[in-house]
């Protein structure tokens, strides 16, 4: 393990008639080493890693203690729009200051292919009629055109830098079907694809053998212009699966029960693969559905490796022969290719009987929290308030606590898999023929990840039921999903506001989040796409669907769930006969290539980017604005002021939402000071290229709730040097940057859930925020800190802000950060918060992440060592 890299570990695979230059890991991998880790040797082999990585990797143990860095170069870097123009916008900054600096701003360009899918703009505005597609996507181009031409500047301007145009589908359903590669080709050589994105649920191409999780859009920027993207060696988790579903139970049900039992084991920064007899029996696309929610277990990745079955899926969605040719000789290869009957070794071993999965959903607040469907109606009644009703107009409907507001088919978790959209669409149509219809209170959308499901619809001929019951098609993108849900139907708005209901979303999702779907719905539920249906006929969570009807036919009868669910059998022949390699061939044939109105965009290939000054969408990033050569020393954070103090679980939703801008907040007051009407403020989500709109978003959920005003909820808190005055988030980080007083965040455990959302660091970083202590951390949030150079600190085992006494109104000190001038990370800390002390760890976990918190965050550091 100490010899040196060199080409002569360079050897030669055949495939066909041609061969292929590959880095073979098998010499120093031992035999149980883990398939993710083997991935990762052989990264580091490639690119001559220093010897003690090696060494970190290919020595590793199943339960021994691990603190080692190694740096990787991603295979590629995968972007969507509202991650992607924030991160587009930061390299056109830098390009700006390296042209400042007296540099060649051309330098500021990927070194690596970096591949960019619109589908995270479009909102469920029109939804329920014919044309709710067109007037979507309408509405899309009016808002986004701004937006959309800055990405086409890029696309002119940046080499190697792709974009997929809006209406193509969700950027990991594209992923799994279409752009991974699972094996890269170049040069005459031969190497994992491994695929790092902007988006937490980069995971779902695990589910095809490829290694690949989210990271920060900073970190990304990093990525793309050359930096490896250190981590610490994980542990690495296996879960055997065996047995197999049972008739009634979905691959949806599967992951909802695989996050509960892998959430409670603890996974948070390791990778989770999958081995086993029954991963043999499950199809890719269960697989996909399981990784797609690697986030919201907590893990880095969840693996399913390479096996027959994903061979057939590569052809089966279009990929040439030979490639997929190339795939099973690689994985056989390099020791990649699952064997059910000899395990790697692991750092624990966990057990599932797929025969034990039920019929489930999980809600109302977190992705973990499941609930048998024959205990939904009780676990709602456990949690829901005195009874209320509200009259709904003329019509005379009643609803209250409960009442389905939203029933979505949404998100690549679940379109991606054609067996659960089958059963919703055989559901509907059962449920049609019996005379059943959605409530009418019921806002019903359906907004799949690939054309391909439309496709497959139509030739089923499932479409015109699907209708019948308000799931029209209403974009291709993640919509409901990422809480671009739209208005909820006005009366059930004004009832919600004039009677404080409690109402609820069904989705089809990956996230269930407080404040996440829609802002005025409290209770969100994840279902399968067939349970979504039925919600939506149901039109309460007050009903048990297992034992109680949805309604009654035309002659009178009552209909029960039973009585509409499809066989398995039923679902299996309809996927066997419609689905056809040649639908995915199609829909992919032209997936660079947008419509007439994204070819009408106006754009021009330059050096550097022109702002525009009177923009709202996109304007100049200030992260190293007037930078200086050389970075200034580091220093204590002394006598700053707490910003917020929150509990557990405060996800990257909570400190920066995608959803709507309400009017009244300070983004709105903002944006409607600049004479942009009430209607046309749009989402967070669009307009992440705007500093000055998102820094007035941050720490703005209408559900956050701050322990230094307890009993509200939203974005205010205290301004300390104002007599304790309560204003927004907002306005007191703006007193404190103006009188020099640093700001930290208290927090519990699991901060930074969710998404990985660069914004929920880079706003804090705005607006002051020079650390955050918590109990603990995200895996990619923490690393967004850091890359904004915001200190991350954790509190010693079994301390926290109550078991310290903290209020949160104490001035707040942090001693003994000049080591981190000399590249050393120090331990722990000092803190000292008005009479009370304590230690807390340090959480920069790599001399890396040293590195970029001296130089005040990655965009700095990467700058001056281009400069260099």
């Amino acid at each position: 393990m100490n010899r040196p890299v060199t080409s002569e570990d360079d050897e030669f695979l055949r495939v066909g008639s041609r061969e292929w230059r590959i880095h073979r890991v098998s010499d120093l991998a031992p035999p149980r080493l883990p398939y993710s880790l083997r991935i990762i040797l052989e990264n580091l082999l490639r690119h001559g890693a220093p010897a003690e990585q090696v060494r970190a990797v290919a020595g590793w143990e199943p339960r021994a203690d691990r603190a080692a860095a190694v740096d990787l170069h991603p295979a590629r870097v995968f972007l969507h729009d509202t991650n992607g123009v924030p991160a587009l916008a930061d390299l056109a900054a830098m390009r700006d200051a390296m042209a400042e600096l007296g540099g060649d701003p051309d330098r500021i360009n990927p070194a690596i292919p970096a591949e960019l899918i619109v589908d995270h703009s479009i909102i469920a505005d029109a939804f329920g009629r014919p044309g709710a597609l067109a007037r979507n996507a309408e509405l899309e181009y009016e808002r986004n055109a701004e937006r959309y031409r800055f990405l086409h500047w890029g696309q002119a301007s940046l080499r190697g830098f792709t974009v997929v145009p809006p209406g193509k589908g969700i950027m990991h359903q594209i992923n799994v079907e279409h752009l991974a590669r699972v094996v890269m080709r170049q040069d005459g050589a031969a190497f994992p694809d491994l695929c790092l994105g902007t988006d937490s649920h980069t995971t779902m191409v695990n589910g095809i053998g490829t290694l690949g999780w989210g990271i920060g859009g900073i970190e990304a920027e990093a990525a793309m212009l050359g930096q490896p993207v250190s981590i610490v060696v994980p542990d690495v988790v296996g879960v055997r699966l065996h047995g197999a579903l049972p008739p009634a139970a979905t691959a949806t049900d599967l992951v909802l029960t695989l996050t509960e039992l892998l959430r409670a084991h603890g996974v948070v920064g390791k990778i989770v693969e999958f081995h086993g007899p029954g991963v043999t029996a499950l199809p890719v696309t269960d697989r996909v559905t399981i990784s797609n929610m690697s986030p919201e277990f907590g893990s880095t990745a969840a693996l399913f490796p390479i096996d027959a079955e994903t061979i057939r899926y590569l052809r089966f969605t279009g990929r040439a022969a030979e490639h997929a040719d190339l795939v099973e000789s690689y994985a056989r290869a390099q020791g990649l290719w699952h064997d059910p009957q000899s395990p790697p070794g692991y750092t624990a071993d966990l057990d599932l009987d797929l025969a034990t999965v039920v019929p489930s959903i999980a809600g109302p607040r977190r992705p973990q929290d499941r609930v048998p469907l024959d205990a939904a109606k009780a676990a709602f009644r456990a949690q829901a308030r005195p009874e209320v009703r509200a009259r709904l107009g003329e019509s005379g409907e009643e609803i209250g606590h409960g009442a389905v507001a939203i029933a979505a088919i949404t998100s690549c978790t679940n379109t991606s898999n054609p067996s659960v959209m089958v059963a919703a669409g055989l559901l509907a149509r059962n449920a049609v023929r019996r005379g059943l219809r959605a409530k009418p209170w019921v806002k019903t959308t359906l907004s799949p990840g690939s054309r391909v499901v439309m496709d497959y619809y139509g030739v089923a001929g499932l479409t015109s039921y699907l209708e019948e019951l308000g799931f029209h098609l209403a974009g291709f993108g993640c919509m409901t999903c990422i809480g671009a849900s739209g208005p909820l139907i006005e009366e059930v708005s004004r009832a919600v506001a004039e009677h404080d209901l409690d109402v609820a979303a069904v989705l089809s999702g990956n996230r269930n989040f407080e404040g996440r779907i829609q802002p005025e719905v409290r209770s969100n539920y994840l279902a399968s796409p067939p349970l979504v249906v039925a919600y939506a006929i149901a039109g309460t969570m007050d009903l048990d669907l297992t034992t109680e009807p949805l309604g009654t036919d035309l002659a009178g009868r009552p209909v029960y769930l039973r009585d509409l669910w499809p066989t398995a059998d039923e679902v299996r022949g309809v996927v066997e006969q419609v689905i056809q390699p040649s639908m995915f061939t199609r829909a992919y044939a032209d997936v660079f290539d947008g419509d007439e109105r994204w070819q009408r965009l106006e754009t021009q290939s330059s050096a550097t980017f022109p702002w525009d000054p009177a923009s709202t969408y996109v304007r100049r990033a200030p992260y190293v604005a007037g930078m200086p050569l050389e970075p200034p020393p580091v220093t204590d954070i002394a006598d700053a002021r707490v910003l917020v103090k929150l509990g557990d679980f405060i996800t990257t939703d909570h400190i920066s939402p995608p959803g709507a801008i309400p009017p009244a907040g300070p983004a709105g007051r903002y944006l409607t000071g600049l004479g942009v009407p009430r209607g046309q403020l749009n989402t967070y989500a669009s307009r992440r290229g705007n500093h000055d709109v998102m820094m007035r978003g941050t720490f703005a959920n209408v559900r956050l709730r701050n322990q230094l005003v307890p009993g509200t909820e939203g974005g205010f808190t205290p301004n300390f040097l104002d007599g304790g005055t309560i204003t927004t988030v907002y306005e007191t980080a703006c007193a404190y940057r103006a009188a020099s007083v640093p700001a930290v965040v208290l927090a519990g455990e699991g901060y930074g859930a969710g998404s990985s959302r660069d914004w929920a660091a880079k706003g804090p970083a705005l607006l002051g925020v020079r650390a955050v202590i918590a109990k603990s951390f995200e895996r990619i949030h923490r690393s967004n800190l850091v890359g904004m150079g915001i200190l991350p600190l954790q509190f010693m085992p079994g301390e926290g802000t109550d078991e310290l006494g903290l209020t949160g109104r104490e001035i707040i000190t942090i001693r003994g950060l000049g080591p981190i001038g000399d590249g050393l990370v120090p331990p722990t800390l000092t803190v000292t918060a008005g009479d009370i002390a304590f230690q807390v760890t340090v959480r920069l976990d790599t001399r890396r992440e040293a590195d970029y918190y001296r130089h005040g965050g990655i965009m700095p550091y990467v700058l001056r060592g281009l400069l260099a």
